[in-house]
């Protein structure tokens, strides 16, 4: 199995696309409300059939944007579709991804998951944006 690359956190967080993503306060609690191994067996699910086909159905759409935890992590980690997975992890497309390569796009997105799993300032409000729980509300919003 390949050791994810200490790098590849670095240029997640240099993408502007990929550290937009957040977990809003339904993902964290859905994390919350499950173990990390039961989070990676789902993690292992999607991967296995929506990623790791040779020629995954709708290839560069299949993964949602939200939905479940696991889904926001995969785009965050370039893991959401074999062009990203090429790009950023260099497993090459056109064939099917082997069961080593599986567990080590399992361990990405777990990997992210775990890094904000019961950290407020990962929250993200319903229409996207981050906020912080910790900031006392904007001077038009008090009463």
């Amino acid at each position: 199995m390949h050791p994810i690359d200490p790098g590849l956190w670095a240029r997640l967080a240099r993408s502007s696309f990929r550290s937009r993503f957040r977990l809003d306060l339904q993902d964290q609690l859905y994390l919350a409300s499950r173990t990390p191994h039961v989070i990676a067996e789902h993690a292992a699910s999607f991967v296995a059939t929506r990623i790791a086909p040779e020629r995954p159905r709708q290839d560069g759409r299949q993964t949602p944007w939200r939905g479940h935890p696991v889904f926001v992590a995969q785009h965050a980690t370039a893991t959401c579709c074999r062009s990203c997975i090429a790009k950023w992890h260099a497993l090459p497309k056109g064939r099917a991804l082997t069961a080593p390569e599986q567990r080590y796009v399992v361990s990405v997105i777990s990997a992210w998951l775990e890094q904000r799993r019961d950290d407020p300032r990962q929250h993200a409000e319903p229409d996207g944006r981050q906020f912080d729980l910790l900031d006392s509300p904007a001077p038009h919003e008090q009463s």
